[in-house]
């Protein structure tokens, strides 16, 4: 929200609760959470609100996840002006990295594939049944507050519906983590891409941001020293650097600052 209160001024802003999440309603099945569905609502959004002109789309973590589903579905590719991604890989994108790194991966690539693996604990711990709603259920939405403000260093704001959102938010991972990650699918993309990679994320390391890199066409990067929630942290940097990529996406006129953070010259100048 504090990206959106910049954005606001100068854009026509649209967001929306997620099913399961705010005051959009529960779907009762796990796979009602899956990426395809997640993707038909964002096309019923874009329907509603703009029906006839492309869109700019912002996305940060699961946001950010689920968007890719539609980003690089070849059926959006006109609808979907730019896409700015923040501390959300695409899924299948890491499944492929994850799969190639193990079957043809050096030691090093390896030991980047299995340390990875280790980070993401909690994603196993999370496949269990009631674990993971259960904790929501008896506090955890409470603390939540808490332990963003001590882990994280910043104050968020009571969420009114976290206990919901909580319970039904481990749905996400239930229905698209395992499938994903061990049946990856190719999924490319040409629309415009904007990487925002906070570099000292917690959940999201380099690895998985980079991991898009062999199936996009049109890439920029800007790095940042913040962590997960730079949305938070970095309102106004996040919102300026989303403004100049979309005014790059709708003339066509790319500024100097922004042509230095094109991927393909990133990986250029670093092999140099």
């Amino acid at each position: 929200e504090p990206v959106i209160d910049v954005l606001k001024h100068r854009f026509h802003v649209v967001t929306y609760d997620v099913r399961g999440c705010g005051e959009s309603s529960e779907p009762g099945w796990v796979w009602d959470y899956s990426l395809p569905r997640l993707s038909s609502d964002l096309q019923a959004v874009m329907r509603a609100v703009c029906p006839t002109q492309p869109v700019h789309l912002v996305a940060h973590d699961w946001g950010s996840i689920q968007t890719w589903e539609s980003v690089t579905d070849h059926r959006l590719k006109s609808r979907i002006a730019s896409y700015t991604t923040i501390s959300g890989p695409c899924l299948d994108h890491v499944g492929a990295w994850m799969r190639k790194g193990l079957v043809e991966g050096d030691f090093k690539t390896k030991s980047k594939v299995l340390g990875q693996l280790a980070h993401s604990w909690y994603i196993a711990a999370f496949q269990l049944p009631f674990l993971a709603p259960s904790a929501w259920k008896l506090g955890l939405d409470k603390a939540w507050p808490g332990l963003l403000r001590k882990t994280e260093n910043f104050d968020a704001e009571i969420n009114p519906t976290q206990r919901k959102d909580g319970v039904n938010g481990i749905n996400l991972y239930r229905a698209n983590m395992l499938p994903r990650l061990t049946r990856p699918r190719i999924r490319k993309t040409s629309v415009p891409i904007q990487l925002i990679v906070p570099t000292e994320d917690n959940y999201v390391t380099l690895p998985l941001v980079e991991s898009c890199y062999p199936f996009v066409k049109r890439l920029w990067r800007r790095d940042i020293k913040a962590g997960h929630w730079v949305v938070q942290t970095q309102a106004e940097w996040v919102a300026n650097s989303v403004s100049e990529f979309v005014e790059f996406a709708e003339t066509g006129r790319e500024t100097p600052s922004l042509a230095k953070l094109r991927v393909i010259d990133l990986i250029a100048q670093a092999a140099a």
